[in-house]
């Protein structure tokens, strides 16, 4: 027994031509707003930088004004990936858009690596040219200050947002800016050392600048790339999960449970354990119960809950019995005219074997009879590999007689 999602269900028949409706209006309104702060400022401060830096003889400060170029390129991707990944859920997309944000993490991870990679190695070509280093203007030095308390400003700024609407996207960006704070530091003191005579520093700034941004790339491109390919969650998170499970009411052990990530939330799949002979009513309240204490206690898209009436490791394959529809013709042949087919049987699928609980209509069987039919029962129990025990269920004639009676149970 599955219970599976339906939060997502209900907007299946939204047409892909309707009006854009965000899944988290307030999360998309954030992160467009703080998105957008963050292209003009970095529009404003990349102009600069290549302007002063070109002018200016520093390749430290081109080299940081093309890094703010990126974060601008960056941030147009944000914002194209934070409004198609709130879409909701559609039928395409049972599980909604959130890996849109994912790849956007993975496309900005490895263009910040390419373009890093490529200021490392033309810092480090034109380190082997020493004639050709220049003395820097000490304008470019002001400006690399103004970039520097700029880029840290808005890290901080962009951080607070990500924080509050728990976005890995919009956290990557703004460790993005961290890393052009500290870049700018170091074109700082590149540029200042150059001015002191240290002419190298600039270049040297240069190529430290190009192996942080390819650092930082590349561990953006790892942590997206591995919530592509179902990565779960923490030892923690998952634990807390577990104990979550362990509390509903019902559920007497939990395996099996699985989690991958999904952008700022997480999917969770379990397996729990229940009383073996309660009704499949029963078994979907105790599911549907867990599934929604997880949802309400802990950050995940949606839960998947499989019941269990005993563990997996332990349970015998039950796929080669007979359907319910062979095994009653085997209880009609054996039962002949003691038994009808108008009495309700409940099978138990157990250990490799059925047990049945067989239901007597007491209007039409006296004790006599009642007793034939138990030792047939007993019989069939014996040459029958299939079933483990036959119940017999009479209350009107027998009220206390057969509660639970086994008849002819073997190991």
């Amino acid at each position: 027994m599955e219970d599976h999602a339906r939060s997502h269900s209900r907007s299946h028949s939204h047409s892909k031509s309707a009006a854009f409706d965000p899944i988290d209006p307030m999360r998309y309104r954030a992160a467009r707003k703080s998105t957008w702060v963050s292209a003009i400022i970095n529009l404003l401060l990349s102009v600069l930088q290549i302007v002063v830096g070109f002018f200016g003889k520093s390749q430290a400060l081109m080299a940081d004004g093309l890094h703010s170029l990126s974060d601008l390129l960056s941030d147009v991707l944000v914002l194209y990936a934070n409004r198609h990944s709130s879409r909701r859920a559609d039928a395409e997309h049972p599980y909604g858009h959130a890996r849109i944000e994912t790849a956007a993490t993975l496309v900005l991870g490895i263009s910040l690596a390419l373009l890093g990679g490529a200021l490392l190695i033309i810092a480090v070509l034109r380190l082997q040219q020493p004639a050709q280093i220049q003395a820097v203007h000490p304008l470019a030095f002001w400006v690399a200050l103004l970039t520097l308390a700029t880029k840290e400003g808005l890290f901080r700024y962009l951080l607070s947002v990500a924080k509050r609407v728990r976005s890995q996207m919009l956290a990557a960006n703004a460790w993005h800016s961290r890393s052009d704070a500290l870049s700018s530091l170091v074109v700082v003191v590149g540029i200042g050392g150059n001015l002191l005579g240290y002419y190298y520093l600039d270049l040297v700034a240069a190529a430290i600048v190009g192996a942080m941004i390819l650092h930082m790339g590349g561990s953006f491109a790892k942590t997206a790339l591995s919530e592509l390919i179902d990565t779960g969650l923490g030892e923690k998170e998952v634990a807390a999960i577990r104990e979550t499970l362990l509390k509903s009411p019902g559920v007497l052990g939990v395996h099996d449970l699985r989690t991958r990530r999904m952008a700022n939330n997480a999917l969770v799949d379990a397996h729990v354990l229940v009383e073996p002979k309660i009704s499949v009513s029963e078994g979907h309240y105790i599911a549907e119960t867990a599934r929604l204490a997880v949802l309400a206690q802990h950050h995940v898209l949606d839960v998947m809950v499989h019941i269990d009436p005993e563990l997996d490791a332990d349970e015998l394959p039950h796929t080669d019995l007979p359907s319910r529809t062979a095994l009653l013709e085997h209880l009609a042949l054996a039962l002949g005219e003691s038994w009808s087919a108008g009495n309700r049987v409940t099978l138990h699928y157990l250990q490799g074997k059925v047990d049945v609980d067989l239901f007597v209509d007491s209007r039409q069987i006296d004790r006599n009879a009642l007793d034939t039919l138990q030792g047939k029962c007993d019989q069939l129990v014996a040459e029958n590999t299939y079933f483990h025990a036959i119940h017999l269920h009479c209350p009107l004639i027998v009220p206390l007689w057969d509660v639970g009676h086994r008849s002819g149970a073997r190991k």
